[in-house]
């Protein structure tokens, strides 16, 4: 039976990195629960004082498809490279120079909300089809393949 996966990110400010991710990704962050028209109106019924109320966000795929990002407040910053990581897929089936066309105009999309480009790998090595390696706004890296 295959499971359903959540995919958590340590962060700093959720309330910052969830909408960068959403937008990224063509997520949406999710609703507050029942009527409430705000994460903040919901939290505050809720008895979560206003110093805990970016303690977490989420997004969601909008189809229902893809996994539930979660981003979660720690007090420590980020360390070295991260084990595992995304790879936003922003030129699938496409080769050569109009891949890497494709991949330069998300990064260059990516760059105006708020990522770093870190380093391009050119589609020359064997099985190699070339991709940017960039980071979030707190620095996690993430691949645009």
């Amino acid at each position: 039976m295959a499971r359903e996966i959540q995919v958590t990110f340590d962060c700093v400010d959720p309330g910052a990195l969830a909408p960068f991710w959403a937008e990224t990704l063509g997520y949406r962050v999710q609703e507050p629960p029942g009527d409430f028209t705000s994460w903040d109106e919901a939290l505050a019924a809720m008895g979560v004082p206003p110093e805990s109320r970016n303690d977490a966000s989420a997004i969601v795929d909008p189809e229902g498809a893809g996994p539930r990002l979660f981003f979660q407040r720690v007090p420590e910053g980020k360390g070295p490279k991260n084990r595992v990581h995304l790879d936003v897929r922003a030129a699938p089936g496409l080769q050569g120079e109009e891949r890497m066309a494709a991949l330069e105009a998300e990064c260059d999309r990516l760059m105006a909300m708020g990522a770093r480009r870190l380093r391009r790998f050119e589609p020359d090595l064997p099985l190699g089809a070339g991709h940017i390696v960039m980071a979030d706004p707190e620095g996690n890296e993430f691949c645009v393949d």
